[in-house]
Parts: C-alpha cells; sequence; structure tokens
C-alpha cells in the first residue's frame, strides 16, 4: 500500500462544488486610512453569485440583479463565513443549494468585513474606531455597482447581519436610505437599558478582581495576551468596544458609560449610548423605514443577552411607526442560528427583485 497525490479538486465533504461562483477578493480603503485604532486599510471581501451572474467584464450587458450585503458578528472577521460546523454546510453552500433548488432568486452576495483591533466596529463611523459606515456604504457599494451587473440603486440593495452585523444592517438602512431598500436583522443588538446596561455591575467586578479595577491595566494585558480568552477579556472588551463606537471621548479613547468601582449607569455617557441604539433612532428615521420594501427581525428566545426582548422592542417601534415588517422569535440562543441567514437572505432577494 501507498500514499498517493490525488488530482482535481478534493470533494465533499471538505469541499463541496458550487452551482454558482465566489469571489475572494482583497480591496484597499481610502475611508480606513489613518483610523485611530491602526488596523489595516486591505481587507477582505467575498462575493457570491448565484448560477448564470458573472462580472460586468465577463458579461457587460447582463441583466441587473438585486445585491445583498452581509456584515458579520462583533470578535468574527469575514473569513469564519468559510468554516464548517460538523454535518453542515458553510454559508456559500447553503447559499449555493438554495439557488440551485430555485429557492434564491438570481443576485449578488457580499461578505463585508468591519474587523477591528478591538473585535468590531458596529458598522458605524466613529473617532474611537473609524470611518465604517462610509468603508461600506461610499466604497463598498459603489466597488460592487462598478464590478457586477446589479440594480443601480437602493432599490436593488439589502443589508443582512447577525449580532453586532444584524445591528449595522438596522442602522445604516435607516441612516442611508439613498443605499438600501431592504433589511434583515437577527439578534442585532437594540434596546441598550436591557441588553447591554445589566453587565455594567458584572463589568465592574472583572475589573476590580482581574485587573486592579484600571482600564489601562486591562487594554495592557489584552494588547499582550498570546490568545483571547473570553472568559477573562470578553465581557470587557464587548463594552470597551461599544464604548470606543458610541461614546468615544475628545481624544477618541473610549468613556465607559458606568463607574468603574461600582458599576453604576453614568446617565450622560449612556445617553450617547441610547442615541445610537435602534429603538430610539427608528422614530427619527420613520420616513427611511416607511421606505423599505422589506424589513424582517428574529432572535431565539433564550438569546443570553435579552436580544430577543430587544428584537421585540424594535419591532412594537415598527409597529407604531406603521413600518410593515416582518417579526420572528425561534427556539434558540444568541449563537448557532447561521443556518437561518440564507433562507432570511433569499426572501430579502425575492422582494428586492419584485419591486
Amino acid at each position: 500500500m501507498a500514499l498517493t497525490l490525488a488530482d482535481g479538486p478534493l470533494g465533499p465533504p471538505w469541499q463541496n462544488p458550487l452551482h454558482g461562483g465566489l469571489d475572494r477578493l482583497h480591496v484597499r480603503s481610502d475611508a480606513l486610512a489613518d483610523n485611530p485604532l491602526g488596523d489595516p486599510l486591505v481587507r477582505p471581501l467575498y462575493v457570491y453569485r448565484t448560477a448564470g451572474v458573472r462580472s460586468l467584464t465577463e458579461d457587460p450587458g447582463a441583466p441587473a440583479v438585486p445585491a445583498v450585503f452581509v456584515l458579520q458578528a462583533f470578535l468574527n472577521q469575514a473569513d469564519r463565513w468559510f468554516n464548517r460546523d460538523v454535518f453542515t454546510p458553510t454559508v456559500f453552500e447553503a447559499l449555493d443549494s438554495l439557488s440551485r433548488d430555485g429557492a434564491l432568486a438570481p443576485c449578488v452576495i457580499v461578505f463585508v468585513d468591519a474587523w477591528t483591533s478591538l473585535g468590531g466596529a458596529q458598522f458605524i463611523n466613529s473617532p474611537g474606531v473609524g470611518n465604517y459606515a462610509d468603508y461600506l456604504c461610499d466604497e463598498v457599494v459603489p466597488f460592487i455597482d462598478a464590478q457586477y451587473p446589479v440594480i443601480d440603486g437602493p432599490e436593488g440593495r439589502g443589508l443582512a447581519g447577525h449580532s453586532s452585523g444584524g445591528y449595522g444592517a438596522m442602522v445604516n438602512a435607516m441612516l442611508r436610505p439613498d443605499r438600501f431598500g431592504a433589511f434583515s436583522s437577527r439578534a442585532g443588538d437594540a434596546l441598550f437599558e436591557v441588553s447591554m446596561a445589566p453587565d455594567f455591575p458584572a463589568a465592574a467586578k472583572v475589573l476590580r478582581d482581574r485587573f486592579d479595577g484600571s482600564m489601562e491595566t486591562f487594554v495592557a494585558e489584552f494588547a499582550a495576551a498570546d490568545r483571547f480568552e473570553y472568559r477573562r477579556f470578553g465581557l470587557l472588551l464587548t463594552l470597551y468596544a461599544a464604548a470606543a463606537a458610541y461614546s468615544p471621548g475628545p481624544d477618541g479613547r473610549p468613556e465607559l458609560p458606568f463607574d468603574p468601582r461600582t458599576g453604576q449607569t453614568l446617565p450622560d455617557v449612556f445617553a450617547r449610548w441610547l442615541a445610537w441604539d435602534p429603538v430610539h433612532l427608528a422614530a427619527r428615521h420613520a420616513d427611511a423605514l416607511a421606505g423599505l420594501c422589506h424589513v424582517h427581525l428574529e432572535a431565539g428566545r433564550a438569546d443570553e443577552a435579552n436580544l430577543d426582548l430587544g428584537a421585540q422592542a424594535m419591532s412594537d417601534e415598527l409597529t407604531r411607526l406603521g413600518v410593515t415588517h416582518s417579526f420572528e422569535l425561534f427556539e434558540g440562543g444568541h449563537g448557532g442560528g447561521a443556518h437561518r441567514l440564507p433562507v432570511a437572505i433569499a426572501a430579502m432577494v425575492r422582494a428586492l427583485a419584485s419591486r
């Protein structure tokens, strides 16, 4: 017996051939130049194309199709979409299966990366992390328009994401109706009074017991660590990164919304967080929301961060504003629902294609 090199693709279950196409691009951003964290300007951009959809270079006369921009969760990088759970297709394979079965209409699906050295950027502009909304809205969208046969206008574009990605989908659809005409959010960050403020006392205890009560010590130890331990760093990092996005100080450094000694909420700082909360933003952007052709909210009933309640509050606010939308609670927690994303994208594409 002997082991020999095999020719050709590896094949299932490691490498399932796609019916459509997948472009693994690297792009350089001007919007992220001089970002305060010194994070890379060159980013991955993954573009899944359903069967028959090719780049404009390959097929300049192709009919225009919808485009969906997928935003990743906090503590994720875009290349994690290639990860495979046991007996489970990757998200690209699941989308491809829907396309092959006719459940996903012709489209382009763009996986956007907003990773930062703090774990994420919330897909907004902030002097604490950088101009990630500009990157998404004013660089990625025009780039895709120039490269692929997509509908040129918000009526053909949607946003989808989970957790921080769901937050980015909601907020950018509200703030940039000139870019997007639909969104789907699974457990997107919302209702900060319920989903984030309850963590303030626990974070103060972690800071006291593990980092001598000093955020400077926490930041230094996190930066010097040779591996990421969620039990040690996760809670404080989540709040610190959120503060970098929502409440940077005049020097760009994050200002925490709680007293680090007692965990008590600091109303003035937390008010700046609430100004970015989708539940609070909705009324100020009711016209933009009313103009969307597809709005979907969902979350697991056992969401550990209470983002099921956040989704419920967002749905209630949309109902109050008269915004047509769908809302679903499913059995499960914050994670483990990646299989729902392709189905949600397919529903959004149907809505965009029918406009």
